[in-house]
């Protein structure tokens, strides 16, 4: 059985806070005012109801107002982190969330007929949005914490036990904060090496790690390397995985590098990153934040929480 890899591989428009209460107000008394119809014409409240009134004008400044003031503490913090521009406000999360198949070139046999986890590269979605993820656990930067939780900078963890058990505690106020916290195997081995009894033991060893630490049971599951066979997708599944992200890009402290020939970022793309210091970077995690944002974010994307997609 042969190994599968990573080897078979509008800018958003300014706008400014000062105008932000109106454009509110307009919207909301629209989708507000009581019993309007096409055209202006008022509409009868069915059953002899009283029609509903307008919240009162004064509610919908103090929300603007807290919009405005919520910008304004992001603004702060783009400046205070040094970031070219204001990462963008992400879309509310699909309703129907998308079907999420096998990239092509990606299967093993009878992927389909065994019904294995689908391994994907990027979510299907017209939103300008992507997913910044993050392997293994080495680094523990407290600044990181810092700066993305000051820039509400959503992001997606896949841990290796042998990393994060030097300070659980670290990831425990990742999970505090929203972050997902998912499964990236016991001690990072090349898995396709294993039998399937031994890379079920990786897998089904750190579900149980993660939800006994974090108190809830991943569903996502990256391999090592990116490295996989079916021996790998059927431990997976048997250990409660759902689906098999692995990523389109990946973004280092001082640089990007890609996995598409046009070398360019697309709608739903999962960007890599890891653990990583000075030790093994020329940068720190805040650094790999930053390339990571201004990128983005200048070209018109916002980024997502993944899990919200699947």
């Amino acid at each position: 059985m042969r190994a599968v890899g990573q080897n078979d591989k509008s800018r958003g428009k300014g706008w400014s806070p000062g105008g932000l209460r109106t454009g509110l107000v307009v919207l909301a008394l629209a989708a507000l005012a009581p019993g309007c119809g096409r055209g202006g014409t008022e509409v009868e409240p069915a059953g002899g109801q009283q029609p509903l009134e307008a919240p009162p004008a004064r509610a919908l400044d103090a929300y603007a107002t807290k919009l405005r003031a919520a910008h304004a503490a992001r603004t702060a913090a783009a400046r205070r982190w040094g970031l070219q521009r204001v990462p963008l406000t992400a879309p509310p999360p699909p309703a129907k969330k998308p079907a999420i198949t096998t990239r092509d070139g990606f299967e093993v046999d009878g992927h389909r007929r065994l019904d294995l986890p689908p391994v994907f590269t990027t979510v299907p979605t017209k939103d300008r949005v992507v997913f910044l993820t993050i392997d293994d656990g080495a680094e523990k930067d407290p600044a990181f914490l810092r700066m993305t939780n000051e820039l509400r900078i959503p992001y997606t963890v896949f841990l290796s036990d042998y990393l994060a058990k030097e300070d659980y505690g670290y990831f425990e106020r990742m999970r505090d904060a929203g972050v997902g916290l998912h499964n990236h195997t016991l001690r990072h081995p090349y898995l396709p090496a294993l039998s399937h009894a031994r890379q079920k033991r990786e897998i089904c060893g750190m579900q149980k790690v993660i939800e006994e630490r974090y108190g809830e049971r991943p569903a996502l599951f990256r391999p090592p390397y990116g490295n996989y066979d079916k021996a790998t997708l059927r431990a997976a599944k048997a250990c409660g995985i759902t689906h098999v992200p692995l990523w389109n890009a990946e973004v280092f402290a001082d640089h990007w590098e890609y996995r598409e020939w046009d070398r360019s970022l697309h709608p739903g793309d999962i960007v890599l990153s890891h653990f990583r210091g000075r030790e093994d970077w020329k940068g720190t995690m805040p650094d790999m934040v930053r390339r990571f944002l201004n990128k983005v974010t200048a070209e018109g994307y916002a980024v997502g929480r993944l899990e919200d997609y699947l």
